[in-house]
């Protein structure tokens, strides 16, 4: 970078929880950073789960240099030992951290673009000198170009969940039968959606804690005066075996084992059917109600609507003009996927990681929180202000600081891929890997012996 490149701001793409880390930590090292949110508010994809509490506690969940900047206004930290919902986190922290942040934060600025000031992906020369160059569309149909020194970018995933389909596109008749199907946890306390699933059948795919949260919350509508008759089918797409419920009693985050207990419950009592080895090739309509087909051609009994929690994957289309290192298969950077990779990755390990982990070729520009861990299924708040702690750092010439990264996550008291999130709406788990997937099968957990799945 150049001494006019350096005057410019840092650019974060979204105000969720980590990119409002991310600049409360530029502004604690005097760097002047600028915020641009999707969305009408700050923490705007947190307030769409709004009704579904985390298993992480508020001690997990809110930033160091978050804090200190909050500290001034008389911001009280939350009880740390208590849970907040998706709601709690967006009123009494992000929004405040919004508030201070100010001017730096501009919400309803959609990113459409970002690449090197005269350079696309193709041309070498004087690349690094250049600044960023940051296209923006806001919600007033202004478009706008923003100079910017470095781009980190915390756009999350929320606004792509994968698909039903078992080869990881759409199901055939899947966008025919979007009216009936739910990429999210339903917040069944709103009348609307409680009057949608009331008594009726409906089909949950999935297997980490967003569908454990899915699963629970169905079958309390079920035992509700007016929920008689609201049934669930369980889809997984590999077998059950004694990881699939998280960690139980063994896990050090006590609200996600409890979650999957939950879930188990929901199974066990007859408010749901688990339904293994099914990987879903079509959804097809008969009379008013929906078919699910697998790759096999088995087909499952009708259904009344189907929640998909499958995962969710990055939109990499704003960057396509920027030099991206990634792993092939889990869409994160190729020195971090090894930490994460759900088809390696056991109890707790992963390992701490910062801006060594997070580069790209196109220096100046990281992915960070959920983004950075593409399809991988196993982030925490806590590992996402590590990250952006060291790339400020990094951003800021303070090399010693930013490789002095440490992190200590909680175990999972299982082995897998699945349910290592702070907030159950945004987990789906890695479903898509797996060797030894048994045929369709339906499994009542309360009398039938488990299916093995790889490595049980």
């Amino acid at each position: 970078m150049n001494a006019t490149t350096d005057q410019l701001p840092v650019v974060v793409i979204g105000a969720g929880p980590v990119g409002l880390a991310a600049a409360a930590h530029l502004v604690d090292r005097g760097l002047e950073a600028l915020v641009l949110e999707a969305g009408a508010q700050a923490g705007a994809a947190v307030r769409e789960w709004s009704h579904v509490r985390l298993f992480s506690t508020w001690g997990e969940l809110t930033d160091p240099a978050a804090e200190k900047l909050l500290a001034p206004t008389g911001w009280v930290k939350p009880d740390a030992g208590t849970y907040p919902t998706g709601g709690d986190w967006a009123a009494q922290y992000l929004q405040p951290l919004a508030d201070v942040l100010g001017h730096r934060v501009r919400v309803d600025a959609r990113v459409t673009g970002a690449s090197r000031a005269g350079r696309d992906r193709i041309v070498d020369a004087d690349r690094g000198t250049q600044p960023f160059t940051v296209h923006v569309a806001h919600a007033d149909g202004r478009e706008e170009r923003i100079l910017a020194r470095a781009v980190i970018d915390a756009s999350g995933t929320w606004s792509t969940p994968s698909p039903t389909g078992g080869d990881g596109l759409p199901a055939l008749g899947e966008r025919a039968a979007t009216d009936r199907i739910s990429y999210r946890v339903p917040d069944l306390k709103d009348p609307a959606a409680r009057a949608r699933y009331a008594g009726r059948r409906t089909a949950v795919i999935g297997s980490g804690a967003s569908a454990f949260t899915a699963l629970a919350s169905l079958a309390d509508l079920a035992k509700s005066e007016d929920g008689a008759g609201t049934h669930a089918t369980w889809i997984l797409r590999r077998g059950i075996s004694g990881s699939t419920f998280g960690g139980g009693t063994a896990d050090q985050l006590p609200a996600r084992g409890a979650l999957g207990l939950a879930a188990k419950a929901a199974v066990d009592e007859g408010y749901a059917d688990a339904v293994t080895g099914f990987r879903t090739r079509a959804i097809e309509r008969v009379d008013e109600q929906l078919v699910l087909v697998s790759e096999d051609g088995h087909r499952l009994d009708p259904v009344d609507e189907v929640v998909v929690l499958t995962g969710f994957r990055p939109d990499l289309s704003f960057l396509d003009e920027l030099r991206l290192r990634l792993d092939e298969r889990l869409q994160a950077p190729v020195a971090l996927a090894p930490l994460i990779d759900p088809n390696q990755h056991s109890c707790g390990t992963v390992y701490p990681h910062g801006v060594k982990e997070l580069s790209h070729p196109e220096e100046g520009l990281y992915l960070v929180g959920m983004k950075s861990y593409g399809r991988a299924p196993t982030f925490l708040a806590l590992t996402g202000y590590e990250q952006v702690r060291s790339v400020v750092a990094a951003i800021a010439g303070d090399r010693a600081s930013a490789e002095r990264v440490e992190l200590v996550l909680p175990e999972t008291g299982v082995c897998g891929g699945a349910g290592l999130f702070d907030q159950p709406q945004t987990d789906g788990a890695a479903e898509g890997g797996g060797c030894c997937a048994p045929a369709p099968a339906l499994v009542q957990l309360g009398t039938t012996t488990p299916a093995p799945s790889c490595g049980a």
